[in-house]
């Protein structure tokens, strides 16, 4: 058992590290080397990193990669709690590591655009280039305000996990290969809906491991706890969110569907016949 248990803890560290190595590599290259990025673009390049992260991990741990996950899934579908803080432990290292590699791989063009910006690290300016590895609010939210809209946008977001992950769900045992893009995308639609509020963190992992990071790389207080004491926000809100998600998932949609022994032989959730049912795969 601590063997498979060590081989999961790996996993999520690798899959956590996709996510930061790609989608805090193509904010690196907006900031400090110009990319032309929309909010769109940015959105789709981090969905593209969770589904890729999953198809890499998820025969192994299940890729939660994300704290909130991992405890809503302890919460209400029976992950074993004794796991917890190992998962949650591998995905902050994850998270961290990869904050890291980018860091080494655009170490010159940080410091070219420090110098050509006159940013010293540390001080309120070096927020902009501290935001390359991890969320910060819009100016006008209060952390009240960025903290709701973490809660309902990583609520959103579990309610789609349930469902794809849902025997109970009909549709989606036969779309099981395409879970991970469904995801993917669904990150892509959130960031692309309020990424431009706080920047769709829905992951403790994803923004304390690089914001640790930052302030060891220099940024001090800038990184934590950040402007206005902020960091706790990315971390109480997504876990609060996802449990809600949950709560909302399971009372207004799973209560309403069969479970696959419930279902009559040759019938679909639905009471039609197989055969009017695509093969499945």
């Amino acid at each position: 058992m601590k063997r498979k248990l060590w081989g999961e803890c790996l996993s999520e560290f690798v899959g956590t590290f996709i996510l930061i190595f790609v989608g805090c590599g193509a904010v690196a290259g907006m900031v400090l080397n110009g990319a032309e990025y929309s909010q769109w673009d940015l959105s789709f390049v981090w969905g593209l990193a969770v589904a890729m992260a999953i198809y890499v991990t998820g025969a192994v741990s299940g890729t939660h990669i994300n704290p909130a996950v991992t405890v809503t899934m302890a919460v209400f579908r029976g992950f074993p709690w004794k796991n917890v803080i190992p998962y949650i432990t591998a995905q902050v290292a994850g998270a961290f590591t990869g904050a890291g590699v980018v860091y080494g791989l655009y170490q010159g063009a940080f410091a070219r655009f420090e110098q050509a910006e006159s940013v010293v690290r540390g001080t309120e300016e070096s927020v902009t280039t501290a935001g390359i590895f991890s969320t910060y609010p819009a100016s006008f939210l209060t952390n009240v305000n960025a903290f709701f809209v973490e809660f309902a946008i990583t609520a959103l977001l579990l309610i789609v996990i349930l469902a794809v992950v849902d025997e109970r769900n009909p549709p989606l045992p036969a779309l099981n290969h395409l879970g991970p893009l469904v995801i993917g995308l669904t990150v892509a639609m959130i960031g692309g809906s309020f990424g431009t509020l706080t920047g769709f963190a829905l992951n403790p992992a994803r923004d304390f491991g690089p914001k640790l990071f930052a302030w060891l790389a220099g940024w001090d207080a800038m990184a934590l706890p950040g402007p206005g004491g902020y960091a706790w926000v990315p971390i109480v809100g997504p876990i609060l969110g996802g449990l809600f998600g949950a709560l909302v998932y399971d009372g207004l949609i799973r209560r309403y569907l069969q479970s696959p022994k419930e279902v009559p032989a040759g019938k679909t959730q639905a009471g039609s016949d197989d055969s009017s049912v695509g093969p499945s795969v």
